[in-house]
């Protein structure tokens, strides 16, 4: 089990706990509420008329506070258990999204989309209720079949012992009927579930590239395969959870008949009342009725555990940007030093030698080179997303590894090759990068970047902006995701790619905007194309892995 869910669901178990000290009560209250009634019916059918007296009052008192009892404990048990899932789910997630932010993109190269979004996801969903609807059943299960035994052993040993013997063995043969196999099996089942997941994720993705490849039929056609052989898995594992339900219930019949036997032997014998004896008989009878609950909680077990384990595949590597133990202070602003930078991506070609680049504060600096050539890896590397190899980075002197990555981070405004652009108002994308902006900032960053027209056409900052930009043109998003990180308040501004998409006339006037509203801060503009006169003031060329001036 990795530490993000360990910790998880450790911070979460005085409410498991809770729920489970609830829930036992509720099976205890069921088990008292049956055997009192046997009791009491009883009682009550052989000294009418005949005995005497029988105090009626008592136990049907007992009766209704029962009742009372188990509805009350049942309602606190599902707010209880319900509230806890909810927060195991919530942290689980916020957790394992901030694992995954941390890892380098060499780290996350071998995970689909869909697979990403399966294990925050599906798998999230298998684990969180881990405590509620496994080991808290077990427990209470445990406990409640240990409370009657021991009332059963003080009221008659024999039959307390019977109890005792028959619980184990069903347990046990229950236990190793739905756990035979099983963790192999949920594992196999869980990658099967992300897989069509990740399918079903990268047909919606990827819908119109598959149309245009006229690819979506042969697309199609391998989901209801999928789906077919993920059917016939968890067909299996309910035929397996089946056959250890049926288990239990021949197991419960059998000794609840024994048990039967051994009460009427014991009042014919005067050891005990006939009413203590239908009691006992009643109350073994309530408990056999909670026995199924323990397949489930086996199955919801073994399914967390290899919902946890994939988690753990992902959370439990270490990222390749470690924080320091004693983050160093960055001033507010300063000079950029790429120092003698060497670096290699795991398995490739070394990218950076001995790359060296100084950027003072206010100064506009463009990269150019050829596709692969290293300015992405640069630029990762200016962000922090990976370490240099050799040499180092360093702001106003401060060697970046000695900075805290938020503290780095926080002085840092960033346009990625393929910039996101979210379902949402206009607005609402462009305060992404700058929350406080109010509307004339943001239509001046509009206007900055060419999109001024154009917003007025569509009816200003609360026009709608689909899910990936599916309502603008690749063009406007990326002058969108553009306007966003001019807005944030950054004393440097890296823009990879900037005018990717763009007609040459309409990229020159966004460029001049961009250098225009960048005075005196910092930009590191990475680019293959040739950039308007005016708008950096040094421009460099990366080739074979060092940094020479542009001719």
């Amino acid at each position: 089990m990795s530490a993000i869910v360990r910790d998880t669901l450790a911070r979460h178990a005085p409410a498991a706990l809770a729920t489970a000290a609830l829930l036992l009560a509720t099976m205890l209250a069921g088990i008292g509420l049956l055997g009192v009634s046997g009791a009491f019916l009883t009682g009550a059918a052989l000294s009418f008329g005949v005995l005497g007296g029988y105090n009626l009052f008592l136990p049907s008192a007992g009766i209704r506070a029962l009742t009372l009892a188990r509805i009350v404990c049942r309602y606190g048990e599902k707010i209880v258990g319900h509230a806890a899932t909810l927060r195991i789910a919530r942290d689980l997630r916020v957790a394992l999204f901030a694992r995954l932010l941390a890892l380098s993109p060499a780290q996350l190269a071998g995970l689909r989309g869909g697979d990403v979004l399966a294990r925050l996801l599906g798998d999230v969903d298998a684990v969180d209720g881990v405590l509620v609807r496994a080991l808290a059943p077990l427990l209470a299960l445990a406990a409640a079949a240990l409370a009657l035994i021991g009332w059963a052993a003080r009221l008659d040993p024999v039959s307390g012992a019977w109890i005792a013997g028959t619980s184990l063995i069903a347990a046990a043969l229950a236990s190793w009927r739905a756990a035979a196999g099983r963790q192999r099996s949920e594992a196999a089942l869980a990658r099967k579930r992300a897989g069509l997941r990740a399918s079903l994720h990268e047909l919606y993705d990827g819908a119109a590239d598959l149309a245009a490849m006229d690819a979506t039929a042969r697309w199609l056609q391998r989901l209801p395969l999928e789906a077919a052989q993920l059917g016939q898995r968890e067909r299996r594992q309910r035929l397996r959870a089946a056959d250890a339900t049926a288990m239990l219930g021949a197991a419960g019949a059998i000794g609840w008949t024994g048990l039967l036997w051994l009460a009427c032997d014991a009042a014919l014998a005067g050891r005990v009342s006939p009413a203590q004896a239908a009691g006992l008989a009643f109350a073994a009878l309530a408990l056999s009725e909670l026995t199924p609950a323990l397949a489930l909680a086996w199955q919801a077990l073994q399914g967390a555990r290899a919902s946890a384990h994939r988690i753990g595949a992902v959370a439990g590597q270490v990222p390749v940007v470690a924080e320091p133990r004693r983050p160093q202070p960055l001033p507010a602003s300063g000079e950029l030093l790429l120092d003698a930078v060497v670096f290699a991506w795991p398995g490739g070609r070394r990218v950076l030698d001995r790359a060296t680049l100084r950027l003072a504060p206010g100064e506009r600096v463009a990269i150019r080179g050829d596709s692969g050539v290293g300015k992405s890896s640069l630029a990762a590397l200016v962000l922090r997303a990976v370490d240099p190899a050799a040499g180092a980075l360093r702001w106003s002197g401060v060697d970046l590894r000695e900075a805290a990555l938020s503290d780095w981070h926080a002085r840092l405004a960033w346009l990625p090759q393929e910039a996101p652009v979210f379902a949402g108002t206009l607005a609402d994308n462009l305060r992404l990068g700058n929350p406080a902006a109010d509307e004339a900032r943001m239509r001046e960053a509009l206007a900055c970047v060419q999109l001024a027209p154009w917003v007025e056409a569509v009816g200003g900052l609360s026009c709608w902006i689909g899910e990936g930009g599916t309502t603008v043109s690749a063009g406007q998003a990326r002058r969108i995701a553009l306007a966003r990180a001019l807005l944030r308040d950054a004393p440097l501004l890296v823009l990879d790619e900037p005018t990717e998409g763009l007609d040459q006339d309409t990229a020159d006037a966004v460029m001049r905007g961009v250098a225009q509203w960048c005075t005196g801060r910092s930009v590191l503009v990475i680019s293959h194309a040739r950039l308007p006169a005016g708008v950096v003031d040094r421009e460099l060329l990366l080739r074979d892995g060092t940094l020479y001036p542009a001719a």
